[in-house]
């Protein structure tokens, strides 16, 4: 039954003519069986309140009162649906089990109340299916035994002869022994008594964690080479021994284990408009990521995707984190926590689907082209497209057209072609358009973007791909020890068919610690490059701060108009790689020593810029740290085209030495004093530090300090080492 009508106080402040009008009815689930106690399957109470809510005309709230709920998906609503980036066309993954389904409502929220929602086997957690203005929120979710096994390696050693590792499995993840096989499963279905899933040794896919260095990586997985011998220890242990004798070398490392099938997203939106995600804690996202699909208007803030510590796991997402596959309007990826992914974290981008045939002379046949990617609808009479020339990633001239009809998947009938379909556009294609070599992007499906607030750690590739030809800024983010590029632009008509051009691009004030290189990454798939024709425009990257290692800082292919200004480029090793050194570290009071800054790091020798067949180049007001290398390699881009006094453009190495200038400090004049040359004076007994403080162009920079014990007298204490 419907608790009753909320008074409008309840909801924004809206004006004394609409609030009458907008009373919020709000929709109990426990009124409808849902167990707060967490002791009950709630999933069939949820589904019975989500279609009582869909009768009540909006605004409408769902309420979850505080507490615990399970959701299997035995009663859970079941949709055939079709989502990008996932299985594709596989019929054995057509229907698709939806926690809480939003389907043909408008005015909705779901509100968690602060509850927890706790997930089973293998479903989506929530979905906007053709609905309008959506706001889901202020809960926590997670997965029981979700399709990943994080082993901890906790011990390791030798014992009569062999190696062997002992593997902490979080509790979560059941496993079975047999021989040397172990064998990963999913719970048990309360319906079959099976499990939901089950893998054997380290699947398909592993990657590599090191909690203390806070670091994911893509990785070989060698836990299962070589085994000799198999042991479950009991207290979710396992032990393996190995005919090689010698220690392992990854204690303390954790191998993140899992089977490759995106069988469904963990959350998507499908032909809905404003819809929001605020105040989440996505402990674990099963199949694939958040996602949006031909949909319009979505915003992503202030949620956590990070694991709960207490499971024992540290995979969050079993692929990307955030995914808007075709969405017009406005994303907004704000305020929120990116942690422990299996893919990139944020990919915004739309879809190309080839030219297969030209079978009248305003109509193609066209075909999705990526397995992952098929059954749903990619355009709607009226839609404005682009045809694109595959070689060169440039539009075809007067190509540009608006669709007239569409013969093709409805995205929830798999009696229709799933790969293929024919559009009528409002004009002739011209007839240089041929199969295979041409793609087309529904250009109206293609968002402006604002990226800000995040942060981004343990993602073992890109913290953001974003290909839109609307205005796009990412900034006040902190990317932190992503493995491949901290943004990538692409635009790809070979691969993943990820479109399109950027024609506006702002990265400003965002904080990149630790990356892979390059840090920033234009690369389209065009396969002929011509400076005068680009794919992509108008980048600017501002005001950002880089603490980097020996990595290429920016490589951009097929850019017209890119500006490289006032930002920081520091050394990560800046604090130790300038040491003092002393001809006497036990100087009796009244005597001298010197002391000198010498070189402990090398300087990097990877040439900090990159620009292939690209124009309008600006490098300009940025500070660069010492020991950096300032030169722009240069392919089939005019050096004239290249405008900076900073970094060089012919081939040759500009490399800022690491020792320009070297001051010191003491840290007890009493004990000791030094003048600026190093020339230090013992005055009375006791220890000092002197530091040397080197000048760089980001300011002073102290560095490894020698320790002085004036009046000691011990052997071997005449000299530094």
């Amino acid at each position: 039954m419907l608790v009753g009508a909320v008074v409008a106080s309840l909801v924004a402040p809206l004006s004394a003519a609409t609030a009458a009008t907008t009373a919020e009815t709000v929709v109990d689930v426990t009124r409808y069986g849902a167990d707060p106690t967490g002791k009950r399957d709630s999933a069939a109470a949820v589904a019975k309140a989500m279609r009582r809510a869909r009768t009540v005309r909006g605004p409408v709230r769902v309420l979850f009162p505080h507490g615990t709920y399970q959701i299997y998906p035995e009663q859970a609503e079941v949709r055939e649906v079709y989502l990008s980036n996932t299985v594709g066309a596989d019929q054995r993954y057509r229907d698709k089990r939806i926690g809480i389904l939003v389907e043909d409502m408008h005015d909705v929220t779901i509100d968690g109340g602060g509850s927890h929602l706790q997930f089973h086997g293998l479903m989506t957690t929530f979905a906007a299916i053709r609905s309008q203005n959506v706001s889901v929120r202020n809960f926590s979710f997670d997965v029981t035994a979700p399709k990943v096994v994080d082993a901890t390696v906790s011990e390791t050693g030798v014992a009569d002869g062999h190696a062997y590792r002992v593997l902490s499995i979080p509790p979560g993840s059941p496993f079975s022994v047999a021989g040397n096989q172990v064998t990963w499963r999913g719970e048990n279905s309360p319906a079959t008594g099976q499990p939901y899933w089950s893998g054997v040794n380290g699947m398909s896919y592993t990657q590599i964690h090191d909690p203390a260095a806070d670091r994911t990586w893509r990785g070989a997985n060698p836990l299962f080479s070589g085994v000799t011998s198999m042991t479950d220890l009991g207290g979710h242990k396992l032990r393996i021994e190995y005919a090689d004798t010698k220690v392992p070398a990854d204690r303390g490392l954790v191998y993140q284990m899992r089977e490759d099938t995106r069988d469904t997203a963990s959350a998507f939106f499908w032909e809905s408009k404003d819809v929001t995600v605020r105040g989440l804690k996505a402990r674990y996202l099963h199949g694939f990521g958040f996602l949006g699909q031909m949909s319009e208007n979505i915003t992503i803030d202030g949620n956590e995707f990070r694991t709960d510590p207490a499971t024992g796991r540290s995979t969050a997402g079993f692929a990307d984190f955030v995914q808007m596959s075709g969405v017009k309007g406005t994303v907004r990826v704000t305020n929120n926590l990116f942690d422990g992914a299996h893919d990139d974290a944020i990919n915004i981008h739309g879809t190309y689907v080839e030219v297969t045939g030209h079978p009248a002379p305003n109509t193609l046949a066209l075909a999705y082209e990526h397995p992952q990617t098929a059954g749903f609808p990619q355009f709607h009479p009226g839609d404005q497209v682009e045809i694109v020339d595959k070689r060169t990633m440039a539009a075809v001239p007067g190509a540009s057209a608006e669709v007239v009809s569409v013969d093709g998947p409805s995205g929830q009938d798999h009696s229709k072609p799933l790969t293929t379909m024919t559009v009528t556009f409002d004009q002739a294609v011209p007839a240089a358009v041929t199969a295979g070599n041409f793609v087309v992007e529904n250009t109206t499906y293609t968002p402006t973007v604002d990226i800000a607030g995040n942060t981004f750690r343990n993602i073992p590739t890109r913290g953001v791909l974003v290909t839109t030809r609307r205005p796009v800024v990412i900034q006040d983010n902190v990317f932190d020890g992503t493995q491949m590029a901290g943004i990538f632009i692409s635009s790809d008509a070979y691969q993943w068919y990820e479109s399109g051009p950027v024609r506006d691009v702002l990265i400003k004030n965002n904080t990149f610690l630790r990356p892979a290189g390059p840090v920033i990454f234009v690369e389209p798939t065009n396969q002929v490059v011509d400076a005068a024709n680009p794919v992509h425009r108008n980048i600017r990257i501002q005001d950002n701060d880089f603490r980097i290692g020996d990595v290429r800082l920016l490589d951009a292919k097929s850019v017209g108009g890119i500006t490289f200004e006032r930002n920081d480029v520091f050394r990560l090793d800046r604090r130790t790689a300038v040491t003092a050194q002393a001809g006497n570290l036990c100087p009796a009071p009244g005597t001298t020593t010197e002391v000198s800054a010498v070189a402990s790091a090398a300087p990097y020798t990877t040439s900090l810029f990159s620009y292939r067949g690209s124009s309008g180049v600006l490098i300009k007001d940025n500070n660069f740290d010492n020991g950096l290398n300032l030169r722009a390699d240069l392919d089939a881009t005019d050096a004239d085209q290249v405008s900076t006094d900073e970094v060089t453009k012919n081939g040759t190495d500009r490399i800022l030495p690491l020792v320009p200038s070297v001051t010191y400090t003491s840290s007890d004049r009493h004990v000791a004093v030094v003048d600026r040359n190093g020339k230090v004076t013992a005055k009375a007994a006791g220890t000092a530090t002197i530091t040397p403080v080197t000048s760089s162009r980001l300011g002073d920079v102290r560095g490894t300090p020698v320790t002085l014990k004036v009046g000691a007298a011990s052997a071997g204490c005449t000299r530094s080492q």
